[in-house]
């Protein structure tokens, strides 16, 4: 089934969200670049079956000659699952056999839920740094087929920036587990750590800086959109209110309403972490997340997608560029070999 994400907000009523398409010049001097199309995916492979299903996945990606990107939104295991270096290069070796760019962002069970006994009991804060170490070894560089990505900080390799067929993208690092201010009692911690709020704390403002940056290129190079992506679902449907474990995402739903209010065109969110495919406008008004983040003003021209994800991951999401009025459109695709 197409959606057709609306950006003139008038008669289109089913919006999407959006994750990045390329990873390369921060200039790019074609006109719209309709046509343009990458692949989403996320929370995958979860479990012996869709590990064992992953390479054909690729090889069911790699062999669209429409995709130009593929982009992982997060969580290469599920959250029961052993953090150790031998599934981690067991994953970024699938990573490589990408034959375009790869944007990954890490999601919290590769890292932040590491502390769990089933997971192998890690500091999650080393977990982070092994994933930076295998996924993110060169600096600037994509995943999959290298090529140049603009990253914003060089301590955190991840978050990046860049500017592709007239949209300006960002990658941040966002994850669930409360952003990992969720204490981690797998090693004993009753509370969340001074080295962990510290982490937190350095790592949100970068995608803070990293979001302002996105931004100001849009405005400046007269970008049609922005298309924001990160692994927490900040609008996850089961969360209540007032839901105590939300504070971390706060300071950033802020930042994207008020850059949203800004910026006179569509803005896109993708996110995985809640497995569960939905395209809604969570920030516009009447909304519940307004009072939920206590924001004051809405934002009606930000559209965000979940991937989905876990038991749910049985394809990916096709997404182009196109000369409409919306920007982007986009179609879920189911893979051909299927899981188990």
């Amino acid at each position: 089934m197409k959606h057709r994400t609306p950006a003139a907000l008038a008669a289109l009523a089913c919006l999407a969200g959006m994750a990045p398409t390329q990873a390369v010049a921060a200039s790019d001097g074609a006109k719209h670049h309709a046509g343009y199309t990458f692949a989403v995916i996320g929370d995958v492979p979860y479990g012996q079956a869709q590990i064992e299903a992953f390479p054909k996945w690729v090889d069911e990606i790699n062999a669209d000659p429409d995709v130009r990107l593929v982009q992982h939104v997060g969580d290469i295991k599920n959250g029961s699952t052993r953090c150790d270096d031998s599934y981690f290069a067991s994953i970024k070796k699938q990573f490589d056999r990408f034959r375009d760019p790869l944007v990954y962002t890490p999601g919290d069970n590769e890292w932040t839920d590491c502390h769990r006994p089933n997971n192998g009991s890690y500091n999650p804060l080393e977990r982070l740094s092994a994933v930076r170490s295998t996924f993110f070894a060169k600096n600037n560089t994509t995943n999959g087929r290298p090529q140049h990505i603009d990253g914003v900080n060089r301590a955190f390799p991840e978050i990046v920036t860049w500017r592709k067929a007239k949209v300006s993208f960002a990658a941040l690092h966002v994850v669930g587990s409360n952003d990992d201010l969720v204490p981690w009692t797998g090693i004993g911690e009753k509370a969340a750590t001074p080295a962990q709020v510290a982490e937190q704390k350095a790592r949100m403002n970068t995608n803070l800086a990293a979001l302002r940056s996105t931004f100001a290129d849009a405005k400046k190079h007269k970008s049609r959109a922005v298309a924001v992506s990160l692994q927490a679902d900040m609008f996850d449907p089961t969360y209540d209110v007032p839901h105590e474990n939300n504070t971390a995402f706060t300071p950033l739903v802020a930042e994207l309403v008020k850059q949203s209010n800004a910026f006179h065109g569509p803005v896109y969110l993708v996110n995985g972490d809640s497995h569960v495919y939905t395209s809604d406008r969570p920030l516009a008004s009447g909304s519940r997340w307004l009072s939920f983040y206590g924001v004051k003003v809405s934002a009606n021209n930000l559209t965000r997608i979940t991937v989905d994800g876990s038991d749910n991951n049985k394809g990916w999401l096709k997404v182009s560029v196109t000369d409409s009025p919306a920007v982007l459109e986009w179609s879920r695709v189911p893979y051909r070999t299927q899981a188990g």
